[in-house]
């Protein structure tokens, strides 16, 4: 199977995202009502959510309200508050040599990617980051220096609060360092588990276990599988072998905790690059982000592209998942 991913460079929201909303609508609406239309809350609901919490991108959700016609679903869905649940992946590190980095891979089913990196400047600071659910994000770096990415948190749990890729977005737009990410991050509900790992430009980091359940935690920890603490969801560990890929990254922070390329590297290798894409649990590439010289790069086992907030590169790149049959079906 052939997934593409395309760089899309636009300061303020215009025809480019307008686009991507048209081409992408029918199947997240498909997935916003894949339980019918009772679980999810009304408009009126969801944006007095949006507004108490994250005040600070109503403008921007305006706009795009306006972009993707005015109508009440998509007005609704674009709040991302308590969205259906999804499952995700993902092994996270931040290698902490002389020029601290983060790097991830990102474990999710082809046929659910979106395949998009966005680079934008909606609230006075540049963000560039792989996008989901059309303004989400799943990991990214700012203007500033600050990096961000997600894992989910192995945990069943579902409640009141937002999709994770907002809160990402959110933190992007609107902090600098690890420390106004933790707070915002602490502040904001989620409506599933996550381990969301921060670093900034002075090399601090942090690992933020965000659930609906529970007070986040915050862990001086340089990385993150799928699994909060214990395991408490087995069956979820063992699909995505969640202990095992841990112990690895572990051993390989201290492998080549003098060699960053080696370290990179390593995440295109199992267990750490996976090739559960029939379970949805695929690496669909690796992220690697540099704060000190705001660049980050996508890599793939036969390929690779390099993009930075100074100089970002539009296109399109094909990447092919040979093991992922094309009758295969499934949700977001």
């Amino acid at each position: 199977m052939e997934c593409t991913v395309e760089a899309i460079d636009e300061a303020v929201p215009g025809e480019r995202w307008q686009s991507l909303f048209k081409r992408h609508w029918p199947a997240y609406r498909h997935w916003f009502l894949s339980e019918g239309h009772s679980p999810r809350p009304p408009y009126l609901t969801s944006k007095k959510a949006l507004r108490e919490h994250m005040p600070e991108l109503i403008p921007v959700y305006e706009q795009l309200v306006e972009l993707a016609g005015g109508g009440d679903m998509a007005a609704r869905f674009l709040t991302l508050y308590c969205p259906p649940a999804y499952l995700r992946g993902c092994t996270q590190a931040v290698w902490s040599g002389p020029s601290p980095l983060l790097v991830r891979n990102y474990d999710y089913s082809p046929q659910l990617f979106e395949g998009t990196i966005l680079r934008t400047n909606w609230n006075g600071r540049v963000v560039i980051g792989t996008g989901d659910c059309l303004w989400g994000l799943v990991d990214g770096i700012n203007q500033d220096g600050l990096v961000l990415s997600l894992s989910f948190g192995g945990r069943r749990v579902v409640g009141k609060g937002f999709g994770v890729p907002l809160l990402l977005r959110y933190v992007l737009e609107f902090c600098s360092s690890t420390a106004e990410a933790v707070e915002a991050l602490c502040r904001v509900p989620t409506h599933m588990a996550y381990n969301i790992l921060a670093l900034d430009r002075s090399g601090d980091f942090k690992t933020v276990q965000i659930c609906p359940n529970r007070q986040p935690e915050i862990k001086q920890v340089p990385y993150s599988t799928n699994h909060q603490g214990s395991v408490e969801w087995h069956q979820h560990a063992t699909a995505t072998r969640t202990i095992e890929r841990e112990r690895t990254v572990i051993r390989r922070l201290e492998d080549f905790r003098y060699d960053a390329g080696q370290f990179v590297q390593s995440f295109l290798m199992p267990p750490l690059h996976s090739r559960a894409y029939r379970r949805g649990f695929g690496t669909l590439y690796t992220a690697v982000y540099r704060p000190h010289t705001l660049e980050l790069e996508y890599l793939w086992p036969d390929g690779r592209w390099w993009q930075s907030i100074a100089a970002f590169e539009e296109g399109r790149r094909t990447v092919d998942f040979p093991q992922v049959p094309s009758s295969l079906e499934l949700f977001h």
